[in-house]
This record gives C-alpha cells, sequence and structure tokens, in this order.
C-alpha cells in the first residue's frame, strides 16, 4: 500500500530524482516552476521564472536541469545556474517535459507545445557538449529511460499511446528506428513518465489510471502498484537500498469536485516491496 511521500499538491507533479550520493528526492511542478525536495520533516522548493520539468545529478551539489529554453548547472546549496546550452529557446512555443540520463553519461530531454500542440515536440540527447535532435515529431513526450546496460533506450508520445524501443550503440546514440514495445491504443491507459528497474523491466505511469504499470523487457505486462489519485505522472526507485518506488502525480485540470472526492492528486507517493531500482547514472558535462 503507498503512502503519501510528501503532501504539496503539485499542478503537474514530474520529473523525480532519486540522487544516489545524496539519498534524496528531488522533483518538480512544471506548472508552478519548481524544483522541490524533502530536508527533514520538511519540504524545501526552489521558484523559477519559466518551467522546469526534468533533470540529472552531476555530482553531490549540483544538478543538469532542464528547462522551457536550456539545460543549465544548478547548485543544490546556492541555487546558482550556469548556462549549459539552449534547447528550443527561440520557440515561445514549447517547454521541456520529461527527462533522464542515459547509462553512457548523456542526458535526453524531450520537449512539447505548451498546450500540447499536435507535433510541436521533440526528443534530445546531450552528450560531450553536443545537442541533437533525435525523433520528431512528437506530441506529449514522456517515459524516457533506458535498459541498465545501455544498449536499448526507451520513449512514448503519449498522445500515441505507444512505447517505444530503440538499439543504441556503444557511445549511446540510436542506431535503428524505434519499435513497438507496449502498445495501449486500445486500452485506456496514457502512457506517461518511466524509469527500469534492476531488473530492466519498466515501471510506466499512467495518466488518468492512477497507477504504475510494470512491462518485462520483451513488454509482457508483469504488474500495476496503484495510487490514490488517478493522475499518475512519474516513477522513481530511490531509499537507502533502492526498494522504494516513489511516484509524482498531478491535480492540473480537475474541478474541485473531482479534488474532494480524490484530494491526493498533486501529491508524490511511496511505496516499499514491489520492486528494487538502480542508482540514477550520473551526467557527465
Amino acid at each position: 500500500m503507498s503512502i503519501t511521500f510528501d503532501d504539496t499538491q503539485c499542478l503537474l507533479g514530474e520529473g523525480p530524482l532519486w540522487h544516489p550520493e545524496r539519498e534524496q528526492l528531488f522533483w518538480f511542478d512544471i506548472l508552478s516552476r519548481r524544483l522541490l525536495t524533502r530536508e527533514g520533516a520538511g519540504t524545501r522548493h526552489w521558484q523559477f521564472d519559466e518551467h522546469v520539468s526534468a533533470a540529472g545529478w552531476v555530482d553531490r551539489t549540483s544538478l543538469l536541469i532542464a528547462s522551457e529554453t536550456a539545460l543549465f548547472r544548478f547548485d543544490i546549496e546556492s541555487g546558482g545556474h550556469e548556462h549549459v546550452v539552449d534547447l528550443e529557446a527561440a520557440d515561445p512555443v514549447t517547454r521541456s517535459n520529461d527527462g533522464r540520463a542515459d547509462p553512457h553519461g548523456g542526458f535526453w530531454i524531450g520537449t512539447m507545445g505548451k498546450n500540447a500542440e499536435p507535433g510541436a515536440g521533440a526528443i534530445y540527447r546531450y552528450y560531450r557538449d553536443e545537442l541533437r535532435r533525435l525523433f520528431a515529431p512528437l506530441t506529449i513526450t514522456n517515459a524516457i529511460c533506458f535498459a541498465p546496460d545501455g544498449r536499448t533506450g526507451y520513449f512514448t508520445d503519449t498522445n500515441d499511446k505507444r512505447i517505444m524501443r530503440v538499439a543504441l550503440d556503444g557511445d549511446g546514440w540510436p542506431e535503428e528506428e524505434p519499435s513497438v514495445l507496449v502498445d495501449l491504443s486500445d486500452t485506456p491507459h496514457a502512457p506517461d513518465g518511466a524509469v527500469t528497474d534492476a531488473d530492466g523491466n519498466l515501471w510506466n505511469a499512467q495518466y488518468g489510471s492512477g497507477r504504475v504499470a510494470c512491462y518485462a523487457p520483451d513488454g509482457a505486462f508483469l504488474r500495476e502498484v496503484a495510487f490514490p489519485a488517478s493522475q499518475t505522472t512519474c516513477p522513481a526507485f530511490g531509499g537507502p537500498d533502492l526498494g522504494t518506488l516513489y511516484c509524482t502525480s498531478a491535480s492540473d485540470g480537475l474541478a474541485p469536485e473531482e479534488l474532494a472526492e480524490q484530494p491526493a492528486h498533486g501529491r508524490t507517493f511511496a511505496v516499499t516491496g514491489v520492486g528494487v531500482g538502480r542508482p540514477e547514472p550520473r551526467v557527465v558535462l
């Protein structure tokens, strides 16, 4: 059974990241333009002047954060910023969305229209000072994660409802066209953020379904974990033994009566005993 890890009601909770050196969870409220974490018994947040959505860890005190116009290095202690590279900075329509570091030290980041404009998004990879566009056009980029050996990447366009897999070369670049891993087009489930565990299984939050679904590397459905908010957005494994599954959620778009029925919407949850993760790879800058 899940518990509430943090009761902050995010409009669009997303991008949970367990920092393996700090043993600390970070996550975002994209629409409120905030990065959040737990410190002691309380919640700490940093406010930004544009949308922020995803991060990878660089070292003990800094993160690589994706915003609507850039990737930047963020100092956790001082709150200082250091610009790394522009990300669709000249396009006022788009913002960053889902992203994650790959096992090679690269960072993948998806963009999308601020109003989910069809085909406005793309997926990029930043690696060794190069930002390269990999896949486009996409509408709602999500489910970016990787097999533990770094030879397979996963992603989805939530609008398309298919989770894709793509073979990666020895440096982590795609080496063939993506193929379908899981097809949810004939189901009510909308694939959102995802993470892989130590066995290579893919755990996918499904927006509107109140669950995280687990799939084997061949795409076979294994199990689901239910949460008390239907708008589940993204999972992450963490905790000292990487045996805690965290999940963010969203309250955006719900009518007051719906929020009254499900007041947990927007909170961040935690559940143990369902799987074991692996440390998130470090981003190499």
